[in-house]
């Protein structure tokens, strides 16, 4: 399982014109569902997303506050295309993503347990499989990387990041997403996590 978080001061989600979720500040997570997770990797998520220090406290420190602290919204949008893999061509392999039936089930079961963290009225989706719009006011270029389990390997953190993993855009987050090749650190916050 894989899952990006995007600090936002707002984020909407609108299918067909009909907007179908928003939500204040808080966190826009774009979460992947792959064949061999398990509802224990989707619960691990959600109490990570919950929990993960984003904001800065009062005296401005910086990673202190967590969206719970700062009592913020989370919206959670289903996106396979985390699972791509770009090493070979250029057309993206989406062989790394679970079945559609399999990885709604799990998504599903995801997005009701960060409910149950969070509360059900503090926690939004999107609409599984549908031609989403997900529009966002970015708040600043915080940035998190999540994945499930850390795959060793004799590689380092950064190198496995550049080849396994797609982020977000700081500047243009809503636009696209983009291959973490080059990854610039300062603007983007990578925070790899393991269960």
């Amino acid at each position: 399982m894989k899952a990006i978080l995007q600090r936002v001061l707002s984020s909407t989600v609108t299918v067909n014109g009909q907007t179908v979720s928003a939500i204040g500040k808080g966190v826009l997570v774009l979460a992947a569902i792959g064949p061999d997770d398990t509802k224990k990797d989707a619960e691990t998520m959600a109490s990570k997303i919950v929990k993960m220090r984003l904001w800065p406290d009062e005296s401005g420190l910086n990673w202190k506050k967590s969206v719970q602290d700062i009592e913020g919204e989370i919206l959670c949008v289903s996106q396979f295309t985390l699972m791509a893999n770009t090493r070979k061509g250029t057309k993206p392999d989406f062989h790394g993503a679970a079945k559609p039936e399999v990885a709604k089930e799990l998504y599903d079961y995801f997005v009701s347990r960060v409910r149950e963290h969070h509360g059900l009225d503090r926690v939004k989706d999107g609409v599984f499989q549908a031609m989403m719009q997900v529009s966002l006011v970015n708040d600043g270029p915080n940035l998190g990387h999540h994945r499930d389990r850390y795959e060793s390997s004799e590689e380092g953190f950064l190198e496995q990041l550049q080849k396994r993993y797609w982020s977000v855009d700081a500047s243009t987050a809503g636009d696209y997403l983009r291959y973490a090749n080059g990854l610039d650190v300062r603007s983007e916050l990578v925070s790899y996590l393991s269960t």
